[in-house]
């Protein structure tokens, strides 16, 4: 790490790790610093946009419906930003089937990775403890579990020293002070009157963790993790509604860079509003998502009126918004009917046009195309 790059009064420390190299110590929260007041405006932009979005999610009939598919969303883009490729129809298969890699480069490995960061975010979000070190060691050894990095320490902070980027751009604590980092920043966790409001808080936390960099493997999405669970607990939302994989995502090259410059120059005003526009962003979209899926769940359950819907065949609809792709056997099992039953039942739903079969899979597995399609697929621009 170049110690060149950093200004002259960064918000940490720049210390010797031997070898002529240096690592960055940024100093506990909260930063000496003040919420810019042109910033106002597009803060309350974004609580109004968390408060239509929550207004909408508690008014929901079945609020799986959303849910679901957001943190699918959130473990497959969360997962991307590391080189991890799953689409949303090989999480959803591998769902149904979970598979263990034959080699290294079996994509049932990626697809496990990004399965788990699934299995970490519903840890996380109904886990019973507090926002601690502990829950943050917990969530990292279930990320890690059976995939790439299962060597590398699950569930244990680094003994090791580590560095990001090519060529070290960015070198965190030596291991030897990683107490000294984690031990405030577990206080601040737990900390009930921070000066800055909740979302900006959930930022600032974002940065400090990502620059204590604790673990060998895995910092990033845990990072993410750790901030999905915050806008949820912190931000007055009854459920997770909001997630911001898919905006750091499609802004990779900023996100990297205004957290770099948070450590080098201070440069806590760009980091914070780049954050904020994202909450406005996401939340316009899950808006949007909110309310087709609304629609297609009311247009699906007129269209089984119109046939002589049953309870079995109404149960198998409202499932379809908990995953959209259905195989005979399960169902059978799952509403303790025969297969007969079962495959009967599917029928009707292909004939009124909710289920239809998905092309080149074994055995044959049925999807419900227009809640997919709303639920996974990229929205326009919002």
């Amino acid at each position: 790490m170049d110690p060149k790059v950093f200004q002259s009064d960064p918000p940490g420390t720049i210390v010797s790790i031997g070898g002529g190299e240096h690592a960055f110590i940024p100093d506990p929260l909260p930063p000496h610093w003040e919420f810019p007041a042109d910033l106002w405006p597009l803060l309350a932009e974004a609580k109004q946009h968390l408060g239509i979005l929550e207004g909408l999610g508690r008014n929901l009939p079945n609020p799986t419906i959303l849910l679901r598919p957001l943190a699918d969303r959130e473990a497959i883009l969360s997962s991307r930003l590391e080189g991890t490729y799953a689409t949303a129809k090989e999480l959803l298969l591998f769902d149904l089937g979970p598979k263990e890699g034959a080699s290294e480069t079996d994509p049932a490995n990626q697809q496990r990775e990004v399965f788990n960061y699934r299995r970490a975010l519903f840890h996380g979000t109904n886990s019973e403890l507090p926002l601690s070190c502990r829950l943050l060691r917990d969530m990292h050894r279930i990320l890690l579990d059976r995939v790439r990095g299962r060597d590398r320490a699950p569930g244990e902070f680094r003994k090791i020293q580590v560095t990001i980027g090519s060529a070290a751009r960015f070198v965190p604590p030596p291991p030897e002070r990683l107490g000294e980092c984690l031990d405030p920043f577990e206080k601040y966790l737990h900390k009930q009157d921070s000066p800055f409001d909740p979302l900006v808080d959930c930022f600032l936390v974002h940065y400090q963790f990502e620059a204590i960099h604790p673990f060998i493997d895995g910092n990033g999405r845990v990072g993410r993790l750790l901030l999905a669970i915050m806008l949820h607990q912190r931000c007055g939302l009854s459920k997770p509604w909001l997630y911001l994989s898919e905006y750091f995502e499609k802004n990779r090259d900023d996100y990297i860079a205004h957290l770099f410059q948070v450590s080098t120059h201070g440069n806590w005003r760009n980091w914070i509003e780049f954050c904020i526009r994202g909450t406005i962003r996401q939340a316009r979209d899950t808006i949007r998502r909110c309310e087709r899926l609304r629609a297609v769940r009311e247009d699906f359950l007129q269209r089984l009126t119109s046939v002589g819907g049953t309870v079995r065949l109404n149960q198998i609809v409202e499932d379809v918004f908990h995953s959209p792709f259905v195989r005979v056997a399960d169902l059978a099992r799952r509403l303790s009917v025969t297969y007969p039953t079962a495959k009967a039942d599917v029928q009707r739903l292909i004939e009124v046009g909710i289920l239809r079969d998905l092309p080149h899979v074994t055995p044959r597995t049925l999807y419900a195309p227009e809640v997919f399609n709303v639920a996974y697929e990229e929205l326009d621009d919002v």
